[in-house]
């Protein structure tokens, strides 16, 4: 069998089995805790982050390409779920909570269909600035909207962050400070073990020491809001709701929730690939991705994506395979059958504790500078998607910068970089004059290189701009040779933008040469009969042939003819 668990099983020993065995239990350690802190994120009751963290993760185990990739719950796709959702039912309702493992469902359908149809290139339209300005704004939101549990206070739901910081303003007087003491005592225990030791499981921790605060001194009595009874048991399988009109409503969220956990778990599982052995394969990493949200929802699973910092503990505590995955599933089946009780007295500060310290880091600032110094157009694109985020909301915000980055590259490839090129000093390299002074040009001779395909978004600059550096030479140039090698393909448009250059040419009765054109490119013309034009003798490899050809003809024959 062809499955990524069969092959990477293949020279499987004891000490694999022993990587693999405590990165499962770590991993598990880690997603109790957070699993019911995100699920209480997307509006839905603790027990469907656990549920997430069984059968999706047996299934990606199977599948997955990735083998140190930690599926389950996470901070921004359960922030997209609270707010798609929250349009259409209340929050924790049963209603809420059959719509959010419907739209997993879709999402993982899209997903294994993008798979098979190998479109997982469509990511590559969320630009690396987009996605980091949509995650720290995500962060900001995510954080405040846990404020109104760390203090204790009854919020409405808000999706901006200028609505819950009026809302907090209006309750101030009303903060329960003893459920505030336990909130900030849980965020300073995790970033303080974390900082001290990452290996330490500080949200764990966190839940202990909370749960056992509120169980010893009774602190639910005095305010406290805790989990209360949580149900035991693996959950059953059941189909999920399904009508056409939900359906369709649904759509939107199904689509961002697709996108955005294949891009964050695809760069997570590149990240870890680095120093492995193993490789990753996009289209078949977003099948499997798909079909742990398929199986998921079977089994009242929220959406599922991959988590950076569940994944590099994973790969630090010596996962082989995907069977690291499956141990992590087989003891949280064991979890839901068992452990729920222990549940009962977990107080929500500490849940929401969870959510503020993994957000924390998602806040880049960095990059934000970095891209200030470097490019202010990548910058650009940063500030606009936060503030969009920020501003409209987290679905707004994302669509939002998916059509800035699509702008953003019809545009770079709509106006390409054209350089003229002239001749090194003692050399016969040709290259751009505005980067080399020292080049030599000659006054009768135009060199040109286009740097892009040549398509339909480019080709009337590709016309226009050649057009105008021949008239910028005026009527002494005889030669005009354009460099084709960065010309990796041409279209329709692009024929036509070509055999008007041609055209131009022959009309100022000015010699045209080909150079360094590639195989494909000179197909296309072929095809066309352009290259029949062009004639044999004006093709050539290399700028200088070129050159030494022209200066060849010009002496034999004097003023060359088209």
């Amino acid at each position: 069998m062809n499955l990524p668990l069969v092959q990477s099983l293949k020279g499987y020993n004891g000490k694999k089995f022993r990587g693999d065995l405590l990165a499962g239990i770590t991993v598990w350690i880690m997603l109790i805790p957070q699993g019911m802190a995100y699920a209480m994120l997307s509006g839905l009751p603790p027990i469907y982050g656990l549920y997430a963290g069984f059968v999706p993760l047996l299934i990606y185990g199977i599948f997955g390409t990735s083998r140190k990739l930690s599926l389950g719950p996470v901070a921004l796709d359960s922030l997209l779920v609270l707010a798609g959702i929250s349009q259409f039912a209340d929050r924790g309702s049963e209603l809420f909570i059959q719509l959010a493992i419907t739209t997993a469902l879709i999402a993982g359908i899209m997903q294994v269909i993008f798979g098979l149809l190998k479109l997982g290139f469509l990511v590559n339209f969320l630009s690396h600035p987009v996605i980091s300005g949509f995650t720290s704004a995500a962060a900001l939101i995510i954080g405040f909207s846990q404020l109104g549990k760390l203090f204790g206070l009854e919020l409405k739901r808000a999706s901006h962050v200028h609505e819950i910081l009026v809302q907090l303003v209006e309750h101030i007087t009303a903060i329960h400070w003893l459920t505030f003491a336990i909130g900030i005592a849980g965020v300073a225990i995790i970033l303080l073990l974390k900082r001290w030791n990452k290996k330490l499981p500080g949200a764990l921790i966190a839940v202990i020491l909370g749960t056992a605060a509120v169980f010893f001194f009774h602190l639910h009595q005095q305010g406290v809001a805790i989990v209360g009874t949580v149900p035991e048991g693996v959950p059953a399988f059941q189909l999920p709701r399904w009508h056409w009109q939900e359906i369709r409503e649904l759509l939107p969220l199904s689509f961002t929730l697709c996108l955005i956990s294949f891009i964050e778990s695809l760069a997570i599982a590149k990240a870890l690939e680095t120093d492995s052995k193993y490789k990753v394969i996009p289209n078949k990493e977003v099948i499997a991705l798909g079909l742990a949200k398929v199986g998921g929802a079977f089994f009242s699973a929220s959406p599922t994506a991959g988590s950076f910092t569940r994944s590099a503990i994973n790969s630090q505590a010596g996962a082989e395979t995907g069977l690291s995955s499956i141990l992590t599933a087989i003891l949280m089946g064991l979890t839901l059958l068992v452990l729920t009780p222990l549940f009962y007295f977990l107080p929500h500060a500490v849940l929401a504790a969870i959510v503020v310290a993994a957000v924390i880091g998602l806040v880049n600032i960095k990059e934000a500078i970095h891209l200030w110094k470097n490019d202010k157009r990548d910058f650009f694109m940063l500030l606009t998607t936060f503030l969009g985020t920020l501003v409209l909301g987290i679905q707004e915000g994302i669509l939002m910068g998916m059509a800035l980055s699509l702008i953003v590259f019809v545009y770079r490839n709509s106006v390409p970089h054209v350089a003229v090129l002239g001749k090194l000093p003692t050399s016969t390299m040709y290259k751009n004059i505005s980067r080399f002074p020292d080049a030599i040009q000659q006054n009768d001779i135009l060199i040109v290189r286009f740097d892009a395909q040549l398509y339909f978004g480019n080709a009337n600059y590709f016309a226009d701009t050649l057009k105008n550096l021949i008239e910028q030479k005026g009527k002494q140039l005889r030669l005009f040779i354009l460099d084709a090698s960065s010309i990796h393909d041409i279209d329709t448009s692009g024929l036509y933008a070509f055999t008007e250059i041609l055209d131009y040419l022959e009309l100022h009765q000015i010699q045209f040469y080909l150079s360094g054109a590639i195989g494909p490119v000179r197909d296309i013309l072929h095809k066309n009969g352009l290259m029949e034009r062009i004639g044999q003798d004006c093709q050539f490899l290399r700028i200088h042939d070129a050159m030494t050809a022209f200066e060849k003809v010009d002496s034999e024959d004097g003023k060359p003819v088209v």
